[in-house]
């Protein structure tokens, strides 16, 4: 792997608002500080019971060894420069498809799960970390570029039993994926995404796995939706800045 290098330029800031993606080219962290997440993940996937491996959502909230990465200036240095000083985490997610998988993630925007959550999805935005190579024929995620700046799209649910995907977009067969910018990522690099822009991934063709560790981080600026029944248990968490939101952030 090379060396880490996590400072964004102002190229690459005004790149990722314009067109509500970036994939920068350097691994996320140093080679050992890799390896351990990468073990973790494993104990995840190993200890996970009747839960599919995409479905490895929120480990942080019973895992405390993975505030170690989520906490991380490596991680926070990267959000900082798309979403402010004043940051919480929202969420993270393992999200593993096995090879020859039929599983595909449909076309969404991360904000329509969140409807009603907060007051606004401007600042809101993913890291995506690759635990396994990403390419074209093991599934890994594309983007539809600038369809941060839409208006949220019309939603169906889907018939499946899967616990995290349940919606897609409506009619998103029509969708022109020749305009897609798939995120082909060597393991260790990521990729950074805001919650609006529609995305989604194929399924696993290939004979290898590919994984993705997603961290959700927000602007502490937006205001949490204190009535939603989501909320309520959801919990969230300081790593940076100021609480201009007055959000009920937990403080490590």
């Amino acid at each position: 792997m090379k060396t880490t290098s996590n400072n964004l330029s102002q190229q690459e800031t005004t790149f990722y608002h314009e067109n509500g993606y970036l994939l920068p080219e350097a691994p996320m962290f140093n080679p050992q500080k890799f390896d351990r997440l990468f073990q973790i993940f494993e104990d995840h996937l190993a200890s996970r019971g009747t839960l599919k491996p995409d479905e490895l959502d929120v480990p942080h909230m019973h895992d405390e060894r993975l505030f170690e990465f989520l906490m991380a200036d490596e991680v926070l240095d990267i959000v900082q420069a798309v979403i402010g000083p004043n940051i919480g985490l929202w969420s993270s997610h393992f999200i593993c498809k096995e090879p020859g998988s039929g599983n595909k993630t449909p076309w969404h925007e991360d904000s329509a799960y969140w409807d009603g959550r907060f007051n606004s999805f401007n600042g809101i935005v993913t890291v995506w970390l690759a635990i396994d190579r990403a390419t074209k024929e093991n599934g890994c995620m594309g983007v539809f570029p600038g369809t941060h700046k839409n208006q949220t799209s019309e939603y169906e649910q889907i018939d499946t039993d899967h616990k995290i995907f349940t919606i897609q977009i409506k009619d998103s067969n029509q969708l022109d994926e020749s305009n897609v910018v798939w995120f082909e990522l060597n393991q260790g690099n990521y990729s950074l995404h805001d919650s609006r822009i529609i995305h989604g991934a194929n399924a696993n063709t290939s004979t290898t796995r590919r994984t993705g560790y997603t961290m959700r981080y927000f602007s502490t600026d937006l205001i949490l939706n204190p009535e939603h029944p989501d909320n309520e248990k959801h919990k969230i968490y300081h790593c940076r800045g100021e609480n201009k939101g007055n959000n009920p952030l937990i403080y490590l």
